[in-house]
């Protein structure tokens, strides 16, 4: 199955990743590297949600019900008008109240203003939903094999790069577990900044 976020950043290389910035108004480089850490964080916060059966169960039937895969088939018509996607929808369901901290926190780590961030995050949705509906359609996947796979991603992430796996759990806990924003972004910043 391999690693889910680096098979999309992979299919997004080239001409897919041109649209992408051309459409946000920033350079390839910078939307890469922040594709780099939106794509792995979606995955991650779908993997907190199913960790609860009720949660796997939700993800299964949204997938079952509205997502086929095909968004990864035709990126280009994807790129032309990724609103009909609905993004913005998948995000409320993924990030929740979490979004705006989310949003701010790449924003500061990455030097994309809010609003790009907000439409990198409502491209890479429909595009991280598409990568998990080819993966339970393919492998006849339930509710609970599909939590599996989401908990398996989330722990290849934390391997290949513990340190932005730690941020992107930090923005991701609704604990409140007394990791400050400010913490957040400033680890976030210098990942990024690294690139």
């Amino acid at each position: 199955m391999g690693n889910l976020a680096q098979q999309l950043l992979q299919q997004l290389a080239g001409g897919a990743l041109s649209s992408v910035s051309g459409r946000i108004g920033a350079d390839e480089k910078t939307t890469g590297s922040a594709l780099e850490t939106i794509v792995p964080l979606l995955i991650t916060a779908l993997a907190k949600n199913s960790s609860r059966p009720e949660g796997a169960a939700a993800l299964h039937r949204a997938i079952e019900k509205d997502h086929d895969g095909t968004v990864l088939d035709n990126l280009k018509g994807f790129l032309e008008n990724p609103q009909a996607a609905d993004g913005a929808g998948i995000l409320r369901h993924v990030l929740g109240g979490r979004q705006p901290a989310v949003t701010d926190a790449l924003s500061k780590g990455t030097n994309l203003d809010g609003n790009q961030i907000g439409q990198l995050l409502q491209i890479a949705a429909p595009l991280v939903m598409g990568m998990l509906a080819r993966q339970q359609k393919g492998g006849g996947l339930d509710s609970n094999a599909l939590s599996a796979l989401l908990g398996g991603q989330t722990r290849t992430a934390r391997e290949s790069g513990p340190d932005i796996s730690s941020v992107l759990s930090s923005l991701l806990d609704s604990d409140g577990d007394g990791i400050s924003a400010g913490d957040v972004i400033g680890t976030l910043g210098k990942l990024l900044g690294g690139r």
